[in-house]
């Protein structure tokens, strides 16, 4: 029996990421494959990917921005200015009325609800401001404030722990198939949101045992 639903925040909860990240590039001159290299060219400098190194917290917004502005614009040989990232992205992303509506109606009903986000520490109240948050979900797990991020393994003990649910007895709803994997791996059924006609009718599914 399931008894908790634990849900993943952008991507979900809201619009998808895509659209975010395709309008900074725009509003920076940028494609996405640029950003993707930026990164990539971060990870292999320092030995660790910088976008999970601000998701965990280990480095702060203002440096991750400097950093990569820095690096793309020696790639492109033209100065890029990251400074306005944040309000670029949060532009891009509205709420997902559907997925917040089900997940309240799931509250009412009597269901342990929590939710784990990889997300980034200066970024917290404008992500809350998007979804009556605290009004649903009893347990926010937030990777930026808690040095882990998903996939890792362990923020899913993590969660399950603070919750007080076992793995087993948890439904756990994310945009990222391989989220979804480490929480079945975890001990969990998952449910990789697509969009909201389906996941909702998947997690019915579920939680009418009609599928595990």
């Amino acid at each position: 029996m399931i008894r908790a639903v634990i849900s993943d925040f952008g991507g979900v909860l809201t619009s998808p990421l895509e659209g975010s990240f395709q309008g900074i590039a725009d509003r920076a001159g940028l494609t996405l494959e640029a950003i993707g290299i930026g990164l990539a060219t971060l990870a292999e400098r320092d030995g660790v990917h910088p976008l999970h190194e601000l998701e965990c917290g280990r480095v702060t917004e203002a440096s991750f921005l400097e950093a990569m502005a820095a690096t793309l614009s020696e790639q492109l040989g033209r100065e890029v200015a990251m400074k306005s990232f944040a309000e670029h992205y949060f532009a891009g992303l509205e709420p997902n009325a559907l997925m917040i509506e089900l997940m309240a109606t799931l509250r009412a009903e009597g269901y342990r609800m929590a939710l784990l986000t990889n997300n980034v520490r200066e970024w917290e109240a404008r992500w809350r401001a998007l979804a009556p948050v605290e009004e649903i979900f009893e347990l926010v797990v937030d990777s930026a404030f808690v040095g882990m991020r998903k996939p890792d393994p362990e923020i899913y003990e993590l969660t399950v722990e603070r919750l007080g649910v076992p793995a087993g007895e948890c439904l756990f709803v994310d945009d990222f198939e391989r989220n979804c994997d480490a929480a079945c791996e975890a001990g969990m059924t998952a449910v990789v949101y697509r969009d909201p006609q389906q996941a909702i009718a998947e997690i019915h599914a579920v939680l009418n045992g009609e599928r595990r």
